[in-house]
């Protein structure tokens, strides 16, 4: 086979062939059994090995809630979307009777975290943040599907010297970040990073609704701010 049919059969379009619209309609049907198939098989098993770690975080945060704590929130790319998500889900629920949490979300801050790249380094953007803001009953998410987040790293770091609880989201092997000695770290065992942001939203979205249950019986005595009254 030569180089021209290899590439042909990877790449069908090259040649500006027309393609026959029924196989590939097949060939797209296919994909969606396989990707649906394979991410039910990882969520599946993701949840059934981390279902006590899952309510180990959520006890973590309830803590640090009681405790009148903020819970800080970070990630980069897709993960920092993920974590304005964490953070805007306890800002404002969803669910009626349930109070607003204070939750800051650390990716937020355009300025900041350029003056930060600028200066001293994209490493840092993170962990001078919880320098300034962060105090001992914090809480603080991470969220990064290789696990390998230097930014996200350092911060957890700083946050463990300085008192703060620390969740890991995490994929793959979980990298340096199952190795960081965080309170609790949630790892998809997946190279596939759709598959492990999946699960990352179905986590914090579990994650939001057993912190709530957890706190129950504090609702009487937390502010509308997440604070105690």
């Amino acid at each position: 086979m030569g180089n021209r049919e290899r590439l042909s059969n990877l790449y069908p379009f090259i040649d500006g062939k027309p393609q026959d619209a029924a196989a590939m309609k097949n060939a797209l049907l296919e994909s969606v059994r396989q990707k649906a198939a394979d991410h039910v098989t990882i969520f599946e098993s993701y949840f059934n090995k981390n279902r006590e770690n899952i309510i180990d975080a959520a006890h973590l945060i309830a803590g640090t809630y009681r405790g009148n704590g903020r819970l800080f929130t970070m990630g980069n790319g897709g993960s920092s979307c993920d974590a304005a998500h964490v953070a805007v889900e306890f800002l404002h629920p969803v669910t009626a009777g349930r109070p607003a949490l204070t939750a800051i979300n650390l990716t937020a801050d355009v300025a900041m975290m350029t003056a930060v790249s600028n200066d001293v380094g994209y490493d840092h953007i993170y962990v001078r943040q919880i320098i300034a803001q962060g105090r001992e009953g914090d809480c603080l998410i991470g969220m990064s599907t290789s696990g390998n987040s230097n930014n996200l790293l350092r911060a957890f770091s700083k946050a463990r010297d300085m008192g703060l609880a620390t969740i890991g989201l995490a994929g793959m092997s979980g990298g340096e970040m199952a190795d960081a000695g965080l309170d609790a770290c949630l790892i998809v065992e997946t190279d596939s990073i759709h598959r492990i942001q999946e699960c990352h939203v179905a986590t914090y979205h579990i994650l939001w609704d057993l912190v709530h249950t957890l706190l129950a019986d504090n609702r009487g005595g937390l502010s509308a701010t997440g604070g105690r009254t």
